[in-house]
């Protein structure tokens, strides 16, 4: 089924979102116990909206792979366990063996996002194996196109030629063949972002790490493998950086802050990189400024390698932005209403209509979760749509829950509609509790309709 197309022009008026990028090569080791301060959670000032995280180098032992098949594998785990309780829940993630990219979004957004295709580069072993290459989330974000790309290139001083070779050769096999999805050049925003290993040219050892120590870094910038790429590479000439004005986050040993003393040495380097690629805007002419496409731009606010943790001998670096937009959508495709009065010993009537636009499949459903979800199938209970219908008059549809068998609680709930073919949660309700038995003959005001 195709894609419904999210992209009519509204008058709805603009709206900033913060995106927070991590990168990191965790070097196989497991989530250290606590990641505030990567993930900004201390920082009073910063009102997020988006985390996109891509790592490198996770464990991908035999034994480690089997055992995230089946279960969530212990990065993904720690990430949902601390932003489900801030009203962020997991909406994407891709996986290549070491390589994993991961997007959550607060509840607000969710219905604004539509995952179009998630894919991974293998560029390792002549393009066989996955140890190389990049991972790519493919989504609408409130009609605009974005691709976002984890990737992690091949390592060592000499190798620059075929760090630029891969990073071509990833950006060429995100076609999407069969899917209503234009070309990546023609998305509105790319993030790409990574270990991607380039180096530090020309300068000895003893000249680096002085330079380092003295924070001196400009001299380093000069000689820095990527940032000559930038400026001759035509297509990297279009990719936009933030200044490197944090210390060069490889090679450490680990558990300490000390650059490699091992035998080989090897110099420091800014290999742990964040670029994006906006798309160029129609300019307005004076002749008729109306013209001038929808506003579509990204700041960077803060670009910052974190020093103080220590379990890899690469430290993580984030890059926070604001994208400012005029959305392109202005209502979310479903929109979700408990019914009445929800109690433990009933059925529960929800009711929801769909936008003109949006064809529904028989494989969509409903689910109630406990607020507090971290991704979409934490549902405590569901119903298929076609199959559970019960009336449909001037749009509105209903939908018979039955909740006869959920725990007594006291949390809050919500619904959310899930679209299979667009692999998407499309609409969310406001939270709202559920009445448990022993209110039932008590005063139950309050217990019945949405928390506004």
């Amino acid at each position: 089924m195709a894609a419904v197309d999210l992209r009519k022009p509204t008058e709805q008026s603009g709206r900033s979102l913060s995106i927070h990028v991590v990168t990191w090569n965790v070097a196989s080791a497991a989530p250290p116990l606590d990641l505030n301060d990567l993930l900004q959670l201390n920082n009073q000032n910063v009102n997020l909206d988006l985390y996109i995280i891509g790592l490198q180098e996770m464990n991908c032992g035999i034994i480690s792979l089997l055992s995230d098949m089946a279960f969530e594998d212990p990065w993904s785990s720690f990430f949902m366990d601390v932003l489900s309780p801030l009203s962020f829940m997991k909406v994407s993630c891709v996986r290549m063996q070491g390589l994993l990219l991961l997007i959550f979004a607060k509840h607000q957004h969710v219905p604004f996002i539509q995952i179009l295709s998630t894919k991974s580069t293998p560029t390792g072993l002549f393009g066989y194996w996955g140890n190389k290459g990049g991972v790519n989330i493919c989504l609408r974000l409130y009609g605009y196109y974005i691709s976002i790309i984890n990737c992690h290139l091949p390592p060592h001083l000499t190798n620059n030629d075929q760090r630029l070779e891969h990073f071509d050769r990833i950006l060429e096999m995100q076609t999407f063949e069969g899917l209503d999805i234009p070309n990546i050049l023609d998305h509105d925003l790319i993030l790409w972002f990574g270990d991607m290993n380039f180096r530090i040219e020309d300068f000895g050892l003893h000249f680096v790490r002085e330079s380092v120590k003295h924070q001196s870094y400009s001299q380093l910038w000069e000689k820095d493998q990527l940032s000559i790429a930038r400026k001759h590479d035509p297509l990297l000439r279009e990719f936009h950086e933030g200044p490197l004005l944090f210390p060069p986050t490889y090679k450490f040993d680990r558990h300490s802050n000390n650059y490699d003393t091992s035998e080989k040495k090897r110099k420091p380097a800014w290999t742990d990189r964040i670029l994006w690629r906006l798309k160029r805007q129609p300019q307005a002419s004076l002749q008729d400024p109306s013209q001038l496409g929808p506003p579509f731009s990204l700041s960077l606010r803060s670009y910052v390698g974190h020093m103080t943790y220590c379990i890899s001998d690469h430290k993580p670096v984030t890059g926070t932005f604001d994208l400012e937009m005029k959305p392109l959508v202005s209502a979310p495709p479903i929109t979700l209403t408990p019914e009445g009065l929800w109690t433990m010993e009933k059925d529960m009537l929800v009711s929801y209509s769909l936008a003109s636009d949006f064809l529904s499949s028989p494989w969509d459903w409903i689910g109630l979760y406990k607020v507090g979800l971290r991704h979409v199938n934490d549902y405590v209970t569901y119903v298929w749509v076609r199959d559970n219908q019960i009336s449909i008059s001037d749009g509105l549809n209903q939908v018979y829950i039955n909740t006869t068998n959920i725990p007594e609680t006291e949390e809050e709930f919500l619904l959310c509609y899930y679209s299979n073919s667009l692999q998407s949660v499309v609409g969310i309700s406001k939270p709202f509790q559920i009445c448990p038995r022993s209110c039932l003959g008590e005063d139950t005001q309050g217990y019945a309709h949405p928390q506004i």
